[in-house]
């Protein structure tokens, strides 16, 4: 009798030092928590830029020997909206308008100022972006270009009207974002528009004048990217 209470007071001891055990490596055992899962961003994103367009000088009246052209620079604000068909492929629309004037050079320096004009020249790239180097995202792109000329006006008493003929273009990008977190980034641009479109001066007298107008203007921008 008394080994077998002995026998009793031996396996309990045991199971009280096994668990104790047990409970000790539980609280020993680190636990990991999960990291937060970031949600896939938007393939929508915007870009507020200021521009500075600098047009080439260069053109001519036809019939009329080495006249030339000359057009002024402007800086204005502009908006771009890009859409990202994966992480590298994205496609970007850039609207803005500026204001130009027309200047006579060469044989027609004595003209001055001939015209004044404003242009909306809405421009569509496809992109390819490069993400290996962290929050530094550059990028190039190539597309097209279609100017509309509007609210032109003639600076010169000679004449009476000046259209420029709205035109096609090929244009040519690049650029980069310095991303300062997941939505939000500084960006710098240049792009080459290869626009020659062409022009009627219209007289006092009634006549008409025929040119051409290469402007091929380059587009330098600066300013704040925002990922949805």
């Amino acid at each position: 009798m008394r080994q077998f209470g002995l026998g009793l007071i031996l396996a309990a001891g045991l199971s009280a030092l096994t668990a104790g055990v047990a409970t000790a490596a539980d609280l020993s055992t680190p636990v990991y928590k999960a990291a937060p899962v970031e949600e896939p961003l938007s393939p929508w994103q915007i870009r507020v830029r200021a521009l500075y367009v600098m047009p080439e000088n260069g053109g001519s009246v036809t019939g009329v020997p080495f006249s030339d052209l000359t057009y002024s620079d402007a800086v204005v604000p502009e908006l771009d909206i890009t859409y990202y068909f994966t992480k590298n492929i994205a496609a970007e629309l850039i609207l803005g308008v500026t204001p130009h004037d027309i200047n006579g050079a060469g044989s027609i320096a004595g003209l001055g100022q001939v015209g004044k004009v404003w242009l909306l020249p809405p421009t569509l790239t496809l992109q390819y972006h490069f993400t290996d180097f962290g929050p530094f995202k550059p990028y190039i792109g190539a597309g097209v270009n279609y100017t509309v000329f509007f609210s032109q006006e003639a600076s010169n008493p000679l004449f009476s009207s000046v259209d420029v003929h709205d035109s096609w273009g090929l244009a040519l990008q690049a650029g980069f974002d310095w991303m300062i977190d997941r939505h939000w980034g500084f960006n710098v641009d240049v792009k080459k528009i290869f626009l020659e479109p062409s022009f009627t001066l219209q007289t006092v007298g009634g006549t008409y004048l025929q040119g051409g107008a290469d402007l091929n203007p380059w587009i330098f921008g600066t300013g704040v990217t925002y990922r949805f």
